[in-house]
């Protein structure tokens, strides 16, 4: 009787001794696959945010538009450049030249009204187009603001709307999906002096320019 090994020992020393190293693969594989559908659920969640992302961007170039032609419709000259904005909004604002530009190129920064380009805000502000008072760019979703003006953009010279600080990648999924893909032609324009390519270093933050 003194040899005999307890049965408890032996089921320790055994059988339940592998069961449990058994057990701890399975636990093992059941935090890959946790693990592995947490990553799955936040790489998709953020593939959903950049899309979300990059349509309020075409729509708020989509309002800017609507809110620029309204206001040219309601008073025959765009906002900033209109001779008689006084006239229509009161005293407190500036008149424009009334040559159908929107000079001042794009100010991404107004403090003061003294630029067609920054008085644009403050007409449409007066005329009950955009809520709100005073100079102030919107603000686009990628952090930068908002501009509208007239100015040279790789070599076309027109009216544009203009975002800055976006990702490269996002200018360039917006100009392929609108227009021609190329960053310096057709109606849509990025800054920069290359082309698209995400895989390198040069011009990852760019503007992006929308003609009317």
């Amino acid at each position: 009787m003194g040899h005999n090994i307890p049965l408890v020992e032996k089921i320790k020393g055994g059988k339940m001794k592998n069961a449990r190293k058994a057990f701890t693969m399975v636990e093992l594989a059941i935090v890959l696959v946790i693990i592995g559908l947490i990553m799955g659920a936040v790489l998709k969640g953020q593939e959903l945010i950049n899309n979300a992302k990059q349509k309020r961007l075409y729509s708020l170039k989509q309002e800017i538009t609507a809110a620029v032609m309204t206001y040219y419709d309601k008073y025959n000259a765009y906002p900033g450049d209109d001779p008689k904005a006084t006239t229509h909004l009161g005293s407190s604002t500036k008149d424009g030249n009334g040559n159908g530009l929107i000079d001042g190129g794009l100010q991404y920064h107004c403090s003061d009204n003294s630029k067609e380009s920054c008085a644009l805000w403050e007409h449409l502000r007066l005329s009950n187009i955009l809520s709100g008072s005073g100079v102030d760019n919107p603000r686009n979703p990628y952090g930068g603001a908002a501009a509208v003006g007239y100015t040279s953009i790789h070599n076309k010279y027109a009216n544009w709307i203009g975002f800055d600080n976006l990702p490269e990648e996002v200018a360039m999924s917006i100009d392929e999906k609108y227009d021609d893909g190329k960053y310096d032609t057709g109606s849509i324009r990025a800054s920069g002096s290359t082309g698209y390519d995400t895989t390198d270093d040069k011009d990852r933050i760019r503007d992006l320019y929308f003609e009317f």
